[in-house]
């Protein structure tokens, strides 16, 4: 998916390390500490593991990562099966206000609908 002159995408492994760094402004952001590793650690198991959810990016026009967004799988009793959670959405500072996020939220709606979900949780 384009928006004016980013692309939205599942991340591919060489992006890991931006896609870190990323949610590492975001947590620092929100003066949440979570050691990097940790971070590291979960986002190589959402890679390894699709059945276990997605992580999407926005890349500019230069192929820099500005955003990410991350979902969830689970199965729960509350919506009758598979959902998803919108777990992590950041835009770099640099990047806001140009409609990254919608456009990240509106990928991950689609990576949730494609992946059968009956229902996407949002956490705020």
């Amino acid at each position: 998916m384009t928006r004016g002159t980013a692309t939205i995408r599942e991340a591919t492994s060489s992006d890991r390390e931006a896609v870190v760094a990323l949610l590492r402004a975001q947590l620092e952001e929100h003066s949440i500490e979570l050691a990097p590793a940790a971070i590291d650690f979960a986002v190589r198991g959402l890679a390894r593991n699709r059945e276990l959810g997605r992580v999407l990016v926005a890349a500019d026009a230069e192929g820099r990562i500005v955003g990410v967004a991350v979902l969830s799988f689970l199965w729960t009793l509350e919506h009758g099966g598979a959902s998803a959670w919108l777990d992590e959405l950041y835009v770099a500072p640099a990047a806001r206000g140009t409609g990254l996020g919608r456009a990240l939220t509106e990928a991950a709606i689609a990576a949730a609908d494609a992946a059968q979900c009956i229902a996407l949780d949002l956490e705020v």
